[in-house]
């Protein structure tokens, strides 16, 4: 598997790792809350600071889990 740090991938990678996780159940995000994300604002929007290179997204993950529960 390779790395998902911000420093092994460019955006474009990033921006297919999150679609790709967010996909998992095979459908679409909007108006989903299927990740148990209620309250957690817009799914997409939660991982943009990885997209842009400023969040790890272990980081980002563990803040929500901290915040809200378990991410699946």
């Amino acid at each position: 598997m390779k790395s998902l740090l911000i420093k092994d991938t460019t955006k474009e990678e990033r921006i297919q790792i999150v679609q790709q996780g967010l996909s998992q159940c095979g459908g679409a995000c909007d108006f989903c809350n299927g990740c148990d994300n209620l309250g957690g604002g817009s799914v997409d929007a939660f991982y943009q600071p990885y997209i842009d290179g400023k969040v790890e997204l272990r980081d980002l993950n563990e803040q929500y889990r901290a915040s809200f529960g378990f991410v699946r």
